[in-house]
């Protein structure tokens, strides 16, 4: 007879990474967390960033900073410095390398099992960029980090009836997309999909809807052939493993409800043809999750909002959002 796991009664260990210094994600991670004991009762929170930071910025936004660290384990800081003192609005290359050290730490503490989920706030890449460190994005920097060959990025209204939008690439130039795309890689992305669908959302049987990507899905071949020649054998293949795949669809025409009531999730074939959708109807509401990688990870769906920094306008609903899709997620996971 085997003991119970002692872990399966702690709090789940949500990490918050601060993202950009000189952006609202300070801010909207003290307005978040001002009600962590209502909204996650089962989680505590470890804020990455650096605490001075932290404080000012929590003040400017009405929230009292330490008497929220003050009640116990619910909250708590782990101080990283910044490179140099940042200004609400102000983006500084000398802070690059400090957005960075937030995240390896986080994904340290994930990959060693202290760390149940991420969420990230927004960073700046060409903060990091100037800094004279190469940076696509936080899906890319993830991937890498964990050696994770293939990540699926997918965006994801909340609701009751959530609408989810997938990627088969990515931040690829559009001119790229066509050549990106393979049976092997699509086969490989409605896998992930499935499986995390699956294991960390509690679907029992993920659909799964695939567009095309010629426009009319390519019209029988008259405006490409794509569909011919890799989208349709990638999900004749995908079928033939059990996954619910369907498509590929007009992505004109896919995104009505009728075809996305029966949907868990539009699988799109590039950045800008799936998320313009997901983000007209959800935004501020909606989040980022990584699927394929060995830990969790989500993140908000806007940017920095530079010129909202400092002021109190910005909206914390979407990095909300994120972390009851981590704490929901990561609480998944550990049931099983």
């Amino acid at each position: 007879m085997t003991s119970a796991d002692p872990s399966a009664n702690r709090p789940l260990q949500i990490a918050i990474t601060t993202g950009e210094p000189a952006g609202v994600g300070p801010e909207l991670t003290a307005q978040a967390l001002a009600g962590a004991a209502a909204h996650w009762p089962g989680a505590q929170f470890t804020v990455l960033g650096d605490a001075q930071l932290l404080a000012e910025r929590a003040r400017a936004v009405g929230v009292d900073w330490d008497a929220l660290l003050a009640q116990g384990p619910r909250v708590r800081v782990e101080h990283c410095a910044l490179g140099t003192a940042s200004q609400a609005g102000k983006l500084d290359a000398a802070n690059g390398r400090y957005v960075l050290d937030l995240l390896d730490a986080a994904i340290d503490g994930a990959v060693g099992g202290r760390f149940d989920a991420i969420v990230t706030a927004p960073l700046q890449k060409s903060t990091i960029n100037d800094a004279g460190v190469p940076f696509t994005g936080h899906t890319e920097y993830f991937a890498e980090r964990t050696h994770t060959p293939r990540v699926v990025m997918m965006l994801a209204g909340t609701g009751k009836r959530p609408l989810r939008v997938a990627l088969a690439t990515t931040h690829l130039p559009l001119k790229d997309v066509a050549t990106a795309l393979t049976i092997e890689s699509l086969v490989e992305t409605l896998r992930i999909i499935d499986r995390d669908l699956r294991q960390h959302f509690g679907l029992p049987a993920p659909r799964i809807l695939v567009t095309g990507l010629n426009p009319h899905a390519g019209e029988n071949g008259y405006l490409g052939r794509e569909e011919i020649d890799v989208i349709t054998p990638a999900l004749t293949q995908a079928n033939g493993e059990g996954i619910d795949a369907r498509g590929p669809y007009p992505a004109d025409t896919l995104f009505q409800p009728r075809h996305l009531d029966e949907a868990d999730c539009v699988l799109a074939m590039f950045h800008d043809q799936g998320l313009p959708v997901l983000k007209y109807a959800t935004f501020g509401e909606g989040i980022n999750v990584t699927l394929g990688l060995p830990i969790i990870r989500t993140s908000v769906d806007h940017g920095t909002a530079l010129d909202l920094a400092g002021t109190g306008r910005a909206d914390a609903g979407s990095l909300m959002a994120a972390i009851d899709t981590a704490v929901s997620m990561a609480g998944h996971r550990r049931g099983g």
